[in-house]
């Protein structure tokens, strides 16, 4: 049974292979905010199921704050968001995986910086920062995709975390990379590409997964509008089980992008194959504006200014503007739509929440309790931003 909170090392490596074998997928979401953060989480506790709490390199940067105009800004605001993540995870009862999102190879100062934290991290308290990382190295020739994965799962290994790598190309935009005049042939990635990761990578170690592509496409797009390929990963499977000569059908951790657009039996017929993660954003990005647009509409007339309401020319409107009010409505919206994901990818009740025995998971493998716990989760997150800006600029 995984474990409860940030998982890491083999506890993450029990977690995807509980996935695979009992065939269901966790849903990897973007998040910008300590705000967006907690509505995933709540979607977990609330649909009992593991959940991947993702950063992106603009995330990261958002994180840091807009004002803030430094080169190091992914991986200050990256690593502030690892600390609340672990301040808060294990509250909500249920496995997390802290992860980052695509990095290009134009990226990898990020990567690098964000490798110093973990390294620094866990020198302190015998466990890394973040849970797994993800290198896109797509755009690139295999050659140099896998040579460069390679040498990054070197240093990973050795801290016990986890990467997800990508051959082949997901077509769309996001966060700034475009893939969206890619050739239509290299969106669907060969059992060959799939074997000659894993040859290179396996000696290394087993905690890795790949982000084969099938069609995928990153954007908005109407289902049945993105022509996939899900059979294409039994593919990959069936051809790594013979050059294995192994009993286990589906002996690769795969991972999908790119699911906005994706109709339900194909998302069914990806997880059947091996997908043992799918990632979230579009969908969740509108989901949470469309909670405050709703509260929005409906309450338009009490937040045209901070006192006068139809109740009366001196009623006052702080219940309705107050940003915990209508931040809370696009959380719940959010928490909704992830748990719709859940659902599809067959995790939701795969986990009873364990409350009420929460601590936070900074400073060793379990924190402090009590009023000391909070103490150092609280000092922890006020020094995070601090602590990545160090660690990258050295």
């Amino acid at each position: 049974m995984p474990k409860v909170g940030v998982l890491t090392g083999k506890d993450l490596t029990d977690l995807f292979v509980d996935a695979r074998n009992k065939g269901y997928a966790i849903p990897a979401v973007n998040c910008t905010s300590s705000c967006t953060i907690n509505a995933v989480l709540e979607a977990a506790a609330k649909a009992k199921s593991p959940v991947i709490i993702q950063v992106s390199n603009g995330g990261g940067t958002y994180m840091l704050g807009k004002g803030i105009k430094v080169a190091d800004a992914a991986v200050a605001g990256s690593v502030a968001l690892a600390y609340h993540v672990r301040a808060v995870a294990s509250y909500y009862g249920v496995p997390v995986v802290l992860h980052s999102d695509h990095c290009a190879k134009k990226l990898l100062p990020w990567f690098d910086g964000m490798i110093a934290a973990n390294e620094k991290y866990y020198a302190e308290n015998g466990e890394p920062l973040f849970s797994s990382h993800m290198l896109d190295l797509s755009e690139e020739t295999d050659e140099e995709n896998i040579a460069i994965c390679v040498k990054y799962f070197k240093k990973l290994t050795a801290m016990g975390i986890w990467l997800e790598m990508e051959i082949g190309i997901t077509g769309g935009e996001e966060d700034g990379v475009n893939n969206e005049d890619v050739d239509p042939e290299k969106l669907y990635t060969t059992p060959e590409q799939v074997w000659s990761v894993y040859q290179a990578l396996s000696p290394i170690g087993d905690m890795f997964s790949i982000a084969a592509a099938f069609g995928n496409v990153h954007g908005v797009y109407k289902p049945g509008n993105v022509k996939l390929s899900p059979e294409k990963l039994g593919n990959h499977q069936a051809y790594a089980k013979e050059k294995l000569g192994c009993d286990n059908p589906k002996p690769l951790f795969l991972v999908m992008h790119g699911g906005s657009g994706s109709t339900d039996s194909e998302i069914a017929l990806a997880v059947k194959n091996g997908v043992v993660k799918m990632n979230i954003d579009t969908d969740t990005q509108w989901a949470f504006w469309d909670g405050v647009r709703v509260f929005e509409a409906g309450k338009r007339a009490y937040l045209q200014g901070q006192i006068g309401n139809p109740d009366g020319a001196e009623k006052p409107n702080k219940k309705f503007y107050d940003p915990r009010v209508w931040m809370r409505k696009g959380q719940e919206s959010m928490c909704k739509r992830v748990m719709t994901s859940m659902e599809k990818l067959n995790s939701k009740g795969t986990f009873e929440p364990v409350m009420g025995q929460g601590t936070p998971q900074i400073g060793g493998k379990g924190g402090g309790t009590g009023d000391k716990g909070l103490a150092t989760a609280g000092a922890a997150l006020a020094v995070g931003v601090a602590i990545g800006i160090m660690i990258a600029r050295k």
